[in-house]
């Protein structure tokens, strides 16, 4: 929603908007957010809205008593699933100190800063997602269990499926919130669904995709399931993924700067793994079905660490980075993605040849950690602090 602030006010007053949401995330991720009233909105869009940062993890702890949230009101969105009458919003913010330097763990704006830098380099990224979950059953108390929605296989069909509806509403659900869904289907686990959605911008595809893990949670908890998107959720069955879509081009140019992008991923991939894959479970999901484990790509295999493909509407290949898990921060894996194929662009990296193995991506969180905290790359292009809070 682009408009001046005087134009979203009357937006608010005439949509009869009681409940805004501001919406932020931690250093990992996790979404927080803080209600405010509508006579509220001018002073918070002006001022911003102090809140605590010690008490947000990886946040500072005591070191930051106060942090401002601003609401960036073109990311406005009406939540569907909320009363017609006496509506709610929700509104992602940028992050400030009390005197208005950006606070340097706000993950969204170092999104924003990765972006600033593509662009000042005449590079524009795209971004799409695949983002795999689980359907549970949930007790008689509303608890998860890890009794499978249903016993289907990849692509089954109702009614071995039984989150075909379910789909079918987190589907229509995203396309009235401005999230334009590919395609959904049930995927090889018993319970486990995906959903594909169209490539944008960076920052938006960011937001998509917390936005896409909110409305899932949502409408699988309306229907009396528990909607679960870790690595691996159960031991012997496939695990979830969070596969990311990319296309890198020159602006203005019909360079081909993708197998130089690309080059620069693998180059970095090892040693920032842990900015993808953020939890214990990610590790078990490595190397087993089609997840990854090693450095490498392919035009064909899907075990590879990063697939090239053609899209067939613009005829232009773009890479798929098959590591990620839905544990992972998205504004932090986008701006890494978008700091290794820059450094790649601009240092000519070769790609090797296909199916080559450059190395294997780490076997523990521990060893992640260990490798991020020592990266002079991930902390030149992140700054320490952030790197150092995200590791802790």
């Amino acid at each position: 929603m682009n408009c001046s602030l005087e134009e979203f006010m009357q937006y608010i007053e005439e949509e009869d908007i009681k409940f805004i949401k501001l919406a932020f995330c931690d250093v990992h991720g996790i979404p927080k957010n803080i209600s405010i009233m509508p006579n509220e909105l001018e002073d918070a869009v002006t001022n911003g809205i102090p809140i605590n940062a010690s008490l947000i993890p990886g946040f500072g702890e005591d070191i930051y008593p106060d942090i401002y949230l601003h609401p960036d009101i073109t990311t406005t969105t009406l939540l569907p699933w909320r009363p017609e009458n006496g509506k709610v919003v929700r509104i992602f913010c940028d992050i400030t100190l009390q005197d208005g330097t950006p606070f340097a763990i706000d993950t969204r704006n170092v999104l924003k800063q990765a972006v600033k830098k593509a662009d000042d380099s005449g590079i524009e990224f795209l971004f799409g997602s695949r983002i795999e979950f689980y359907l549970f059953k949930t007790d008689e108390e509303g608890n998860p269990t890890k009794i499978p929605y249903d016993n289907a296989g990849y692509m089954d069909i109702a009614p071995l499926d039984k989150g075909e509806n379910v789909r079918r509403d987190i589907c229509l659900t995203l396309e009235r919130m401005g999230i334009l869904p590919i395609n959904s289907h049930h995927e090889a686990g018993p319970g486990q669904n995906q959903i594909d959605f169209t490539s944008s911008d960076p920052i938006k595809a960011a937001d998509n995709v917390i936005t896409y893990m909110s409305v899932v949670r949502t409408i699988a908890a309306r229907y009396g399931l528990y909607a679960d998107f870790s690595p691996k959720p159960i031991e012997d069955a496939p695990g979830n993924g969070f596969h990311i879509n990319v296309l890198a081009r020159r602006r203005g140019s019909s360079d081909d700067v993708l197998t130089n992008a690309i080059a620069g991923i693998l180059d970095h991939i090892k040693d920032t793994t842990v900015f993808f894959n953020n939890s214990v479970q990610s590790y078990k999901r490595f190397g087993q079905g089609s997840a990854p484990s090693k450095v490498s790509w392919s035009g064909e295999n899907r075990g590879q660490l990063i697939r090239i493909h053609r899209s067939r509407a613009t005829a232009k290949d773009y890479a798929q980075l098959r590591s990620p898990d839905a544990h992972a921060n998205p504004y932090l894996a986008m701006a890494m993605i978008i700091y290794e194929c820059l450094d790649g662009i601009a240092s000519r990296t070769e790609l090797p040849e296909a199916g080559t193995t450059r190395a294997d991506l780490p076997s523990s969180l521990e060893e992640a950690r260990s490798l991020a905290l020592n990266d002079s790359f991930a902390n030149g292009v992140l700054g320490k602090e952030l790197v150092t809070a995200y590791c802790r």
